[in-house]
């Protein structure tokens, strides 16, 4: 199995346990325990791994870091736990930050088995940075995210070479979070800046209050414009797997099996948007290519690799009230009310996991058949 697919199976599990584990200790063994051994660690070897790391600090003796990872004989990684209940904050760094200084290693983490914080001295030589450089969430993860973490890997570290992209990586991510912010709740400073470049007169009270709203459209506007461009972008680069093509009117259709009946079965505009928003999602974490569509009379699916046994989702737009059929590992479907066709952004996780599921190779015997 390679990487991504360990990282894969590593998330199907957390999934399904993270509401089944309540304590530290459970964290480590059912999360974080497989993540190191993942990452080509000997957990069993104290040599390699070393549980309740002690190193004495200053005036504190006998203070213990979860785990320090040694590689060559050399302490490389400290990694800090908490329960996965337990959101991660800046107060959980405190040993990790004094051990830092007194160890070889170059990288620690603080995880709560869901969530990874990476961190490095960026900053400041041999002290650990306040804000961490990577971030890896388990259960909401894009390929780019496991190349960076495959660099942590026991066959691949190397450290000049993960601290060549880590200023890079913790920047960018800062920036996203800050561009994020603008976006859901511009600050009064960027519609300023913004009024500023298309209104010639003085700014007066009066004219910002009536510009803001303005802007805050013009800024979702904007980002919905490029979401559009982007899924128009990709039906087009698709190749074709159709079992009965559309007709030539629809250029902008996806790839589409239609069944029962093809000449009763009308695919709509909103079926088709379904699909497209759900395709965005999904290439996230396969092929889009991959990614198929097959019209019914009673709903539209959306597969993977065109396989009725690999359902991703399926839309019950076929009525006034609209529904979105979601699945879990056992495949059982739970229909879901929506109000607008864009509320199956709020499922992105989970669409992304049932995906990843069938990929982590527990497939049935007839699938494989």
């Amino acid at each position: 199995m390679d990487f991504s697919a360990k990282i894969a199976a590593l998330a199907q599990r957390a999934a399904k346990q993270k509401d089944s584990v309540e304590t530290e200790e459970a964290t480590k063994n059912a999360f974080i325990m497989p993540f190191i051994s993942a990452l080509g660690y000997d957990v069993f070897n104290p040599l390699e791994v070393i549980p309740e790391f002690v190193a004495d600090v200053g005036v504190k003796k006998g203070e213990k870091v979860d785990y320090a990872i040694k590689l060559d004989g050399k302490v490389i990684l400290l990694v800090e736990c908490k329960p996965c209940r337990e959101k991660l904050s800046p107060q959980h760094m405190s040993q990790l930050y004094r051990y830092f200084s007194v160890t070889d290693a170059r990288f620690s983490v603080l995880t709560n088995g869901l969530i990874y914080w990476f961190f490095t001295d960026l900053e400041e030589p041999n002290k650990m940075d306040a804000k961490p450089f990577f971030e890896f969430d388990i259960l909401n993860y894009r390929p780019s995210h496991i190349d960076e973490l495959k660099k942590f890997a026991n066959e691949n570290f190397d450290v000049p070479l993960i601290l060549e992209t880590a200023s890079d990586l913790k920047y960018g991510s800062i920036f996203i979070r800050e561009i994020s912010t603008e976006i859901d709740n511009p600050s009064d400073e960027v519609i300023r800046m913004l009024i500023s470049r298309v209104y010639e007169g003085k700014l007066t009270s009066n004219i910002f209050s009536k510009f803001k709203p303005l802007v805050q459209k013009a800024m979702k506007d904007t980002v919905r414009e490029l979401l559009n461009q982007r899924l128009s972008s990709a039906i087009e680069d698709s190749p074709s797997v159709t079992a009965v093509e559309l007709a030539p009117s629809a250029p902008q259709s996806p790839p589409l099996t239609i069944v029962e009946g093809a000449e009763e079965v009308v695919t709509t505009e909103e079926e088709i948007e379904g699909y497209q928003i759900v395709r965005a999602i999904v290439r996230e974490v396969v092929k889009v290519e991959r990614i198929a569509m097959r019209d019914s009379k009673s709903y539209c699916a959306i597969l993977l690799d065109d396989n009725n046994r690999k359902p991703i989702c399926r839309l019950h737009f076929n009525r006034a009230t609209k529904y979105v059929g979601l699945f879990d590992a056992e495949k059982n479907e739970e229909k879901i009310r929506i109000e607008v066709i864009d509320d199956i952004f709020r499922y992105a996780d989970r669409l992304k996991s049932v995906a990843l599921n069938y990929d982590s190779g527990k497939m049935s015997l007839a699938e494989v058949n």
